[in-house]
């Protein structure tokens, strides 16, 4: 099993924590990884597109001229598509365009790119995230603590509030809770921090 450093956080260390290879020491698969992160950029997308179409377009009530008799073709309404000012014909309307892949795809989604991050030792395990109050200067130093000068994904555990609140004005970094990693966020952000209960908990879910 793959062991990591276990740091505090003023970046002392403070032992190991060993790793679950069933989740950090596969191979990676990138089609599945590839296939998670179109899904979730499908979810993203509003679908709020939309235009008129014949019956929405204000007037056209009026047939424009007699049926036969004049040489014309026949026309029904000045709102026919062919007309300017005229509906659309097969436009976007509103729609959504999330889809869900199986569970099983999904979590081995996200083992491989877990897995990916510890093979380019990218992930970062602190015993615990403790702040007094929401500060970001003191965030700001205990990522320097750690010599994380790049875009990171912290994972704290659920409650730990003033975490979120003291990183949420520093770029590049993004707070969220174990059952909130996403496959999009991981490839997203260079390096993930774990607190070692949150560890614990993602763990748990992907078994």
């Amino acid at each position: 099993m793959a062991k990591l450093v276990l740091f505090k956080q003023d970046g002392s260390q403070n032992g190991e924590v060993t790793l679950n290879d069933a989740i950090f020491g596969i191979e990676p698969n990138e089609n599945v990884v590839f296939d998670a992160i179109i899904m979730q950029r499908a979810s993203l997308r509003q679908g709020t597109h939309k235009v008129k179409n014949r019956s929405a377009v204000r007037g056209g009530g009026r047939k424009p001229w007699r049926q036969k008799g004049t040489g014309r073709a026949r026309q029904g309404s000045i709102r026919s598509p062919q007309w300017r000012g005229g509906g659309v014909v097969f436009g976007p309307t509103p729609r959504s365009y999330s889809y869900k892949l199986p569970k099983k795809v999904r979590r081995l989604a996200i083992k491989s790119v877990l897995s990916s991050k510890v093979a380019d030792e990218n992930v970062i395990v602190v015993d615990a995230l403790n702040f007094d109050a929401p500060k970001t200067k003191e965030f700001a130093q205990v990522l320097n603590n750690l010599n994380v000068d790049t875009k990171v994904l912290v994972v704290v555990e659920d409650g730990n509030d003033f975490t979120a609140l003291s990183a949420r004005n520093l770029p590049g970094v993004t707070v969220v809770s174990p059952s909130n990693v996403t496959v999009l966020d991981v490839v997203a952000h260079e390096k993930l921090i774990f607190t070692q209960t949150a560890l614990t908990k993602v763990e748990e879910a992907l078994q």
